[in-house]
């Protein structure tokens, strides 16, 4: 090993330095649509997946982001296709935008339709077919970004019998040696303990299916109508994350829904957050004001629309919108660094570590 592999720097006194967040990106509709007509005019690849990765400008070091850690895939099935079966460690968010299919995961299978939203465990089998009679186009997001950032993204053809789920092999192993008869000592009244080895190799199991939430069936909760008295804004929640209020366990999904004829708001000062967020507008049109930067967007744009610990605000004209939103709020939960100042002038909060934001049911909505 070269005695040169590293470096030393002096850091002593370094002053903090703030966030340097990426720039917001808007992918309009029409980019969208003419890369899905490419990737369904192309040959068949042999493993069936028709993909683009959209990337952002300043995501330069290969691991091919939309933001820091997040990527955005449009992928695409002629009828009747089908995806050779693929694992990977990531995590996956896929949102159908066009056509209808089936992701079969495992030994269950989904469907998929316009504006539906499934969910796809890591290092379980999946497999996508079109089963409709057009093109059927998903948007799929997943925490891949940051793996490769650490060197980990893992992913692999799945073998024969994929669609049996593994079970662990316990050839050859004394399978007496477990979590349930190893140590675990307090040692101080404020709750430290020691634990032995072997419950980092065999944690405790959370199952996690992978899930599916239909548009028919979220659509009756928001508001549809001018003063219906529903909500502008629902969680799409896996209870496999408990606590994070995840859809996955790095992001949620949020589906958010304003009827035609509400008056426009007055443009204010927005909020902040340190999970990233990425919106796709299905209906409508309006604008976001990032930073002071106001962007204008419409229905089939694809937004970067509030980048990291960035001031942030959307607005929406008289003709209402739907807008799919992804944040990974969940990781930041789990990383105990999901910091949120929703007023310029309030305080900043660490969600999930202390108490938060009350009297919150929609964006910049009181009550």
């Amino acid at each position: 090993m070269s005695e040169t592999t590293y470096r030393l720097v002096n850091i002593s006194g370094t002053a903090p330095a703030p966030i340097n967040h990426w720039a917001p990106v808007l992918v309009p509709r029409e980019a969208i649509e003419a890369e899905i007509r490419r990737l369904a005019d192309e040959p068949a690849p042999t493993d069936g997946y028709r993909a683009a990765a959209v990337i952002h400008p300043e995501c330069v070091d290969g691991t091919q982001g939309f933001a820091p850690g997040v990527d955005v895939t449009i992928e695409v099935l002629k009828p009747g296709e089908q995806t050779r079966p693929m694992l990977r460690n990531s995590n996956q968010i896929h949102f159908c935008i066009l056509g209808s299919g089936t992701i079969q995961v495992g030994n269950e299978t989904l469907a998929s339709d316009k504006w539906d939203v499934a969910s796809i465990p890591s290092m379980q089998p999946y497999s996508c077919k079109n089963t409709g009679k057009e093109l059927w186009v998903r948007l799929v997001y997943s925490n891949a970004p940051l793996l490769r950032k650490l060197g980990v993204h893992w992913s692999a053809y799945a073998q024969a019998g994929w669609e049996r789920r593994a079970i662990a092999s316990t050839a050859g192993v004394n399978i007496d040696i477990n979590r349930g008869n190893a140590p675990d000592i307090q040692i101080s009244a404020e709750g430290a303990r020691l634990r032995g080895y072997e419950f980092l190799t065999d944690i405790e199991v959370v199952e996690n299916r992978p899930l599916v939430w239909p548009w028919e069936s979220a659509a009756p909760l928001l508001s549809q109508e001018r003063d219906d008295g529903l909500r502008n804004i629902i969680l799409l929640y896996n209870p496999a994350t408990e606590r994070r209020n995840g859809t996955t366990h790095s992001f949620f999904a949020t589906l958010f829904s304003l009827p035609k004829g509400v008056p426009p708001r007055t443009v204010t000062r927005g909020h902040k957050h340190s999970s990233v967020a990425i919106n796709y507008h299905f209906l409508g049109q309006g604008k976001s004001v990032v930073d002071d930067e106001t962007i204008y967007w419409k229905a089939g744009d694809l937004l970067l629309s509030g980048p990291s610990w960035s001031e942030h605000a959307h607005y929406y004209d008289e003709h209402g919108a739907q807008v799919l939103t992804i944040q990974d709020h969940p990781l930041h939960i789990g990383m105990e660094s999901l910091i949120w100042q929703e007023r310029m002038d309030g305080p900043i909060l660490n969600l999930g570590s202390e108490a938060g934001q009350k009297g919150y049911v929609g964006p910049r909505q009181a009550g």
